[in-house]
């Protein structure tokens, strides 16, 4: 391999996991590529970074990276959002999902913790999908 390595897990601009190494570019390109919406909020309820899809359902200005999270939701629902938060730094859930009726589309929010190899609380990732179109889904589809 040409590359040398400069340390921290980066070879010359490549990020490297235990499974395999991205670019930077490749790696943004393939997160705002996914199917779904997805931001991060650290261990300090602050968020550190959404992806940029091109129907992204609840549109993020960039102004609110550095924000506590808490600062992005209705107040009528920031006990709802305080309590997975706790329940997620307390390993008393894995999972916290929604459901609503958006412009007749049918919207999946899910939370997950994010934790190391040791378990121990990194943040939260939000996991914004549109089900519409793949409630409707019947039969099968295959390659061959």
């Amino acid at each position: 391999m040409s590359e040398h390595f400069t340390g921290k897990g980066n070879i010359k601009g490549k990020i490297i996991f235990e499974t395999g190494s991205f670019a930077k570019e490749e790696l943004e390109t393939l997160l705002n590529t996914l199917p779904v919406d997805i931001t991060f909020v650290d261990e300090n309820d602050t968020v550190r970074y959404f992806s940029q899809t091109k129907d992204r359902i609840f549109p993020r200005a960039k102004a609110v990276i550095g924000r506590k999270v808490q600062q992005c939701h209705p107040q009528k629902s920031l006990h709802v959002v305080n309590q997975i938060l706790e329940d997620f730094k307390n390993n008393k859930r894995d999972v916290a999902e929604f459901w609503i009726n958006l412009n007749n589309r049918l919207i999946y929010i899910r939370y997950f913790p994010v934790r190391n190899k040791n378990g121990e609380y990194l943040g939260c990732l939000e996991v914004t999908q549109d089900l519409t179109d793949i409630k409707k889904i019947e039969g099968e589809r295959r390659l061959l």
